[in-house]
């Protein structure tokens, strides 16, 4: 993770990933989620994804390294949020938010605590093949309680787009989630119609 480039992205408003809505697919498929009490959003940003899961009855847990985009999130939605240090991580909770500003790589299980579920819209694609290599792991020590994670991510020819967001095919996601039963939920075309218009977005649901 390279807080710098990160911090500069934010900064300047370069965050063309942030939605500003809830995620379609997550509208479409959340209610595979819906037994689930508590769900981490890695890599989360101000994502528009805490507040509908959290609409919906969950117990939200987000993790984000840029800690002015976890501060546009609560001023966003008008709420002042309980601030303190946990460790290498400064915890802003409000109702049934709680987002950890800090690097995901320095999270443990006791920072986040027991976690039902994952939902990862823009985690895993944030990240380069050597930053994937650990990211994957890292998340299943850290929530290694979740027995379900919905999964986002988009493919794009070589050479048509530079990242991120980074391409994942299928059969990575199915090399890196070897452990999981993976059903292929919907493939879609990415609607800004990045990469000249080739980049598609893929929905998993992985069970553990």
């Amino acid at each position: 993770m390279d807080p710098a480039f990160w911090n500069a992205r934010w900064q300047e408003g370069r965050i063309g990933f942030h939605e500003g809505v809830p995620n379609v697919f997550l509208a479409k498929y959340g209610d595979r989620l819906a037994d689930k009490r508590r769900i981490l959003v890695p890599l989360c940003g101000k994502t528009e994804d805490l507040a509908y899961l959290a609409s919906r009855g969950h117990e939200v847990v987000g993790i984000e390294l840029v800690e002015d985009a976890v501060r546009q999130f609560f001023a966003e939605h008008q709420t002042t949020p309980a601030i303190e240090k946990r460790g290498p991580f400064t915890a802003y909770t409000s109702g049934p938010i709680t987002i950890f500003a800090g690097d995901f790589f320095a999270s443990t299980r006791e920072t986040v605590g027991e976690i039902d579920a994952i939902y990862d819209r823009a985690a895993l694609i944030a990240l380069p093949p050597p930053l994937r290599d650990r990211y994957v792991p890292h998340l299943r020590q850290i929530a290694a309680t979740a027995r379900r994670e919905l999964l986002v991510v988009v493919e794009y020819p070589d050479g048509s787009f530079e990242g991120p967001p980074f391409s994942v095919d299928d059969a990575e996601v199915r090399r890196r989630f070897a452990d999981a039963s993976i059903e292929e939920l919907e493939t879609a075309p990415e609607p800004r119609g990045r990469a000249n218009g080739q980049m598609m977005e893929r929905c998993y649901d992985l069970r553990y």
